[in-house]
């Protein structure tokens, strides 16, 4: 029964979004983010291209971004009682539009991001450091909500986008995890739990390592220029 109810309530949940999505406004306001998300990219590779030939090495491997799709919309909207109006959507959802940085050591996370919200046009509005504390599965990672200007025709507006920052190995287990949650019907779940866990633990003595390793190599370098 409960299964039905849940089958029912999520095929309204996409109906409405379907709606939803076909309005004017709220075109318009997923094109605002799209800038958005094109404005702090642009922010990132040009640190990223000045931190390469500051330090000899890229801060980040790779940038993803994505805008959240309806339906998910929509059901936080639900989830969270907000009304379903491209107002509210607006002004209580803060990860529709997000970016995610994929670093290769931990120091440069902490770097890029600093560099990033030390920018005069950018406002840190909420920072949420999973690497220092981990989420009780395991998961890593520094979230940053960020409201960045973007300039129209009728003049400025302030978006807020969500940026991610993980290093290779918090990245493969995010991923990793995130398919294993989807399985339906998952056998010995409490054990696939605990083996995700001891696997974080194991990657985040990798960061360590590789860091460790890195600030070697800068320092044997640095005394053989001496």
């Amino acid at each position: 029964m409960e299964l039905v109810k849940n089958r029912v309530l999520m095929e309204d949940l996409e109906k409405t979004a379907k709606t939803f999505a076909e309005t004017d406004e709220f075109v318009k306001l997923m094109t605002l983010y799209r800038c958005a998300i094109m404005e702090i990219e642009t922010k990132l590779r040009v640190l990223d291209a000045e931190f390469s030939l500051q330090y000899d090495r890229n801060p980040f491997e790779h940038i993803e971004s994505r805008l959240k799709n309806p339906v998910s919309i929509v059901e936080k909207m639900h989830r969270r009682n907000i009304p379903i109006t491209v107002r509210d959507m607006e002004r209580e959802l803060y990860d529709i539009a997000g970016i995610r940085v994929v670093c290769s050591f931990i120091e440069d996370i902490y770097k890029l991001a600093d560099l990033l919200v030390e920018q005069d046009d950018v406002l840190l509005v909420q920072k949420k450091d999973y690497i220092v504390s981990p989420k009780p599965n395991g998961y890593r990672s520094l979230h940053m909500i960020v409201d960045i200007p973007i300039f129209l025709s009728e003049g400025k507006k302030h978006m807020k986008v969500e940026v991610q920052f993980r290093t290779i190995a918090m990245d493969f287990w995010a991923s990793v995890e995130h398919k294993l949650k989807y399985k339906k019907q998952l056998k010995n779940q409490d054990e696939v739990i605990d083996r995700l866990q001891k696997c974080a633990s194991i990657l985040s003595s990798l960061d360590d390592e590789m860091e460790n390793l890195r600030l070697q190599i800068d320092m044997d370098e640095e005394n053989g220029r001496e």
